[in-house]
């Protein structure tokens, strides 16, 4: 598979091209307003997958690691403020093993901000998120990635909330009993009765909810149910790349005219198009890089997550695939914000649980964004809105409608 020629084509960004120099320069400079902007914004990331490593007793999440995308040195380093910790199981685990294994994964969160408490502090509202910035620590928040993590109890939702989860997303890869998964055989048209007091009750206690992964009558069936505005914590552009996971246009604009954020995922299959034509007329990459990453990791999850990535830059290397660079994020950033303004666009990176794109290779990147967002002629104010103001204001919009319902918020 023939790589992607930058020096020929230029990198392509919101439908504009990219001069290479420019491209080679944010590589590489980040300009001195750039960095003071970086500096001063709240930056917030709704999804990364590095709770699967907090479960290794011998992981130090402070310590600078050569592999993964995410620890407290890289974070300060990217001028990272607040981290959503995916709670993740998958979709195929039900029951009550996924219940226990979601709450070992909720306590080793909060086992790890207890262990760093110079740098850490667990948030659950916009306003915590504001005040640690404002004392220099970094918020450690909580998103549960599948709703089959409840179990089927309103009871489990409300226990998860006490613990400081603050989003969940409604199906992971497969169907739960009450929702359709965007990767799985439609069963319930939607939501069911039951998964419409599912948001009820998520409404009522102040807790987002989630999109991503959910099938496109589910999203609509959410958006008439929901009283709060809702978030995409982790999707992109289907116009750009027609992954399913992703969304249309017109998904977009009813996400924003309800109040919500599509918060743009960096995995290089839903990125660029290309490369998911390369997997999709290859499946047996796909069975290939997942059984590499398992004999090199065993049974350890995080670390097949976090080798799949490598494993996947080995067939790029090879040209079997081809090379997704990081500018491809801002051409989806660009995309949504054409469609809808600046008012209804963050990121949620999929980092430790993703292949990431070139030049987005950890946390430590993230001022990159911001500054070819102001070498494109974005306002410093529309940047510091898509770095994290917007999930911000989604947030206190969420806490607000839980009030006026007579929740906890």
């Amino acid at each position: 598979m023939q790589r992607i020629s930058l020096a020929a084509l230029g990198i392509v960004v919101g439908g504009l091209a990219l001069p290479l120099a420019l491209a080679q320069q944010s590589s590489t400079t980040i300009t001195p307003q750039a960095k003071e902007l970086h500096a001063k914004s709240i930056v917030v990331d709704t999804h990364d997958d590095t709770t699967q490593r907090l479960l290794d007793p011998k992981f130090d999440l402070s310590a600078r690691h050569s592999d993964g995308s995410v620890d407290i040195p890289r974070m300060r380093e990217g001028g990272l403020d607040a981290i959503f910790f995916s709670i993740w199981i998958p979709g195929t685990v039900t029951g009550q093993p996924a219940v226990d294994r979601a709450m070992a994964q909720i306590e080793a969160v909060r086992r790890t901000v207890a262990a760093n408490p110079k740098d850490l502090v667990l948030c659950t509202t916009a306003d915590q998120i504001r005040a640690a910035k404002g004392s220099g620590k970094i918020c450690a928040l909580m998103g549960v990635e599948g709703g089959h993590m409840m179990n089927n109890s309103l009871e489990t939702l409300d226990k998860f909330y006490s613990l400081g989860v603050r989003y969940m997303t409604l199906t992971h890869t497969v169907n739960t009993d009450w929702a359709d998964s965007a990767n799985d055989k439609a069963a319930h048209d939607g939501l069911t009765p039951f998964g419409k007091q599912v948001i009820g009750e998520m409404n009522k206690l102040g807790m987002m909810v989630d999109i991503s992964h959910v099938a496109d009558k589910t999203f609509y069936d959410v958006l008439a149910t929901s009283k709060a505005p809702v978030i995409a914590s982790h999707s992109s552009c289907r116009a750009i790349c027609t992954a399913g996971r992703n969304m249309t246009d017109q998904m977009i604009k009813d996400l924003a005219a309800h109040g919500g954020v599509i918060q743009i995922n960096y995995h290089i299959g839903f990125l660029s198009q290309e490369f998911a034509d390369a997997m999709k007329a290859h499946p047996e990459y796909g069975k290939e890089i997942e059984a590499e990453a398992k004999k090199r990791c065993g049974a350890n999850e995080a670390c097949e997550l976090i080798e799949a990535d490598n494993v996947t830059r080995e067939y790029v290397a090879a040209e079997k695939l081809p090379r997704v660079e990081w500018t491809k994020i801002i051409e989806h950033i660009d995309h949504a914000v054409k469609l809808v303004g600046a008012d209804h666009v963050g990121l949620g990176s999929d980092f430790d649980g993703a292949d990431m794109p070139y030049g987005m290779d950890d946390v430590s990147k993230l001022p990159e964004i911001t500054n070819v967002l102001l070498a494109k002629g974005y306002s410093p104010a529309d940047v510091q809105k898509i770095l994290g103001g917007n999930t911000l204001r989604l947030m206190q919009d969420v806490e607000n409608t839980a009030k006026k319902l007579g929740g906890k918020s």
